[in-house]
């Protein structure tokens, strides 16, 4: 039974990396699209740039990986299984969604995942309601205030430059959308990369491996690494979706974007509230667009990617709910 309790957590944790390195190129899209559709940066510098900030933010906080490993179930009533169920379920709703191109949230997917497999272990009353309540909140203020502070930004960059000549105010913005660009990385590792942590500790406590809840100076490497690797290897379905097709970028309206984007992502990340980076960036992305008109947003697109956003909970929690029921006979409860 023991080497079978080992055998377990070792699977748990390599899947719970796998999911990591998924979110990284599924994700990639967050920090740089917007720097590579308005040519600031070539796509394989961004992406490296990308890669080694993601990693620098997801070692320096943990507070994030606290709310996903308390927040959604009481640690003491996770098994294994449980954990393994969920992230599978967020591992397949992500690929799922990076196949079509669509920036659909790592977040949301992981919080289904673990919810779906804990009702299908222990029904609905092993949900911390409280700490869903702090999460959802979060993941469905963060959009808006996307929408709003990019709204705001891209207003006051346009009345203070309003007697710049186009083409040269873009020229000095190239350069400091690098600037933005590697700040949203920098912002995106501090936020995603903890989801990963907290789902690896839920599983060290489980085995016995921790009495509470604290994450481990290998788990922060090895998820900091996962996470680097997965943006390096790219994600351009979802860099041309958000970066091209959503709204046409210039390096100004680039700039605000990652700006504002940013700014809510690490406010977010400081109180321990996980936010969705990929709903933050694309909808500030929508509110740069609507202060130039209405027009100026593809809603094709803006309703593909609201689909997904809707879809990505209660997707990815009924995949959960069925890899649990399809494994745990054979691995166990």
């Amino acid at each position: 039974m023991p080497d079978h309790a080992l055998l377990l957590l070792v699977l748990v944790v390599a899947v719970a990396l796998i999911f990591d390195y998924v979110n990284g190129f599924h994700d990639t899209a967050n920090a740089i699209a917007t720097c590579v559709s308005t040519r600031a940066m070539s796509i394989k510098w961004a992406i490296i740039m990308a890669a080694g900030l993601n990693f620098l933010g997801a070692v320096i906080s943990t507070k994030v990986a606290a709310t996903i490993g308390k927040g959604i179930v009481d640690p003491a009533s996770v098994t294994q299984m449980v954990i393994l169920a969920g992230v599978v379920g967020a591992i397949i709703w992500n690929l799922i969604t990076w196949y079509y191109g669509l920036p659909s949230s790592s977040s949301h997917a992981i919080i289904g995942g673990i919810m779906g497999s804990s009702i299908a272990h222990a029904g609905v009353s092993v949900l911390h309601w409280e700490g869903l309540k702090k999460i959802v909140l979060a993941l469905i203020l963060s959009p808006i205030l996307g929408i709003v502070i990019g709204f705001i930004f891209m207003i006051a960059m346009f009345w203070s430059f309003r007697k710049s000549h186009p083409a040269l105010l873009n020229k000095r913005f190239r350069k400091l959308q690098i600037v933005s660009a590697a700040v949203m990385a920098f912002s995106h590792g501090t936020a995603d990369a903890q989801k990963s942590m907290g789902i690896i500790v839920m599983a060290l406590m489980s085995y016995g491996a921790l009495q509470e809840f604290s994450v481990p100076t290998w788990v922060k490497l090895s998820c900091a690494t996962m996470m680097a690797l997965g943006t390096a290897a790219g994600g351009w379905r979802i860099i041309k979706t958000v970066g091209r097709d959503f709204v046409k970028l210039q390096p100004v309206h680039g700039f605000c974007v990652e700006t504002a984007s940013a700014a809510v992502i690490l406010g977010a990340s400081a109180m321990g509230m996980p936010t969705s980076t990929t709903h933050v960036i694309t909808s500030s992305i929508l509110g740069v667009g609507l202060s130039k008109r209405l027009s100026a947003v593809n809603w094709g697109i803006a309703q593909r990617i609201i689909w997904a956003w809707i879809l990505t909970i209660p997707a990815s929690l009924t995949v959960a709910f069925v890899t649990y029921m399809v494994l745990s006979p054979f691995l166990g409860k």
